[in-house]
């Protein structure tokens, strides 16, 4: 009996330490692996400063992947992101994806062949819900005691995995003060951080593929 309390308690005290270390997504880029596309990704990301929706069309694969329902497609691509606006919604999700690492994640001798962007998408670790946890999404981010710019700070973040807290986020955080989350750290410290510096795994993320010798994108798209 004794034995077995022991055993017990060794198992609960192992449980709470495993659950109370911290994990990151450090940054990381696999382009520099493969110079066609890594000057392709370049000319891309230029295109995507200077709003060249005729240079995106023209990368953009016929079939592309828009979401997970019925929208693929170039025709739905260009209806959705309506890409001759100069202020579409494409243009900053798409540089910050293509602005934030990737890796080439195609199999065998056409391993090099694809490529998936940013990095937070392609490494998430697969024994994290990515519903559930999120990455802080640079280094020495400040975690603050409240939803302010000058809330006191509490300390630095650089690429840990957190949890969100949003069913506790107060209303100045929603209305008085927006952009920022209420997070929590993997060993419970809670605090505050500007929402563009906390990411998960599903927002936007960027497929491209190696066709005939050209590179095309294969999808973009959000969510699970």
């Amino acid at each position: 009996m004794k034995s077995s309390f022991l055993f017990g308690l060794l198992m609960l005290v192992s449980a709470i330490g495993v659950s109370g270390q911290e994990r990151y997504l450090r940054f990381s880029d696999d382009a520099s692996q493969d110079a066609g596309f890594l000057a392709f990704r370049n000319k891309l990301a230029s295109a995507a400063e200077s709003k060249d929706a005729r240079f995106i069309y023209s990368i953009v694969d016929p079939q592309i992947r828009n979401g997970f329902g019925d929208r693929n497609g170039i025709a739905w691509f260009k209806r959705d992101w309506k890409l001759e606006r100069t202020n579409s919604e494409f243009w900053p999700k798409f540089l910050t994806v293509i602005k934030n690492g990737g890796s080439f994640q195609g199999d065998g001798d056409k391993k090099m062949d694809q490529f998936v962007a940013p990095y937070v998408y392609a490494n998430w670790p697969e024994d994290l819900d990515s519903f559930e946890y999120f990455a802080i999404f640079g280094s020495d981010v400040n975690l603050r005691k409240s939803p302010d710019i000058n809330g006191e700070i509490l300390g630095k973040l650089s690429y840990s995995i957190v949890r969100v807290q949003e069913e506790e986020l107060p209303k100045s955080g929603r209305s008085g003060n927006p952009g920022w989350k209420r997070i929590r750290t993997l060993s419970g410290t809670e605090g505050f951080v500007k929402e563009e510096f906390v990411r998960s795994s599903v927002d936007y993320r960027a497929g491209f593929e190696k066709k005939r010798g050209r590179w095309v994108m294969t999808f973009f798209l959000a969510g699970d």
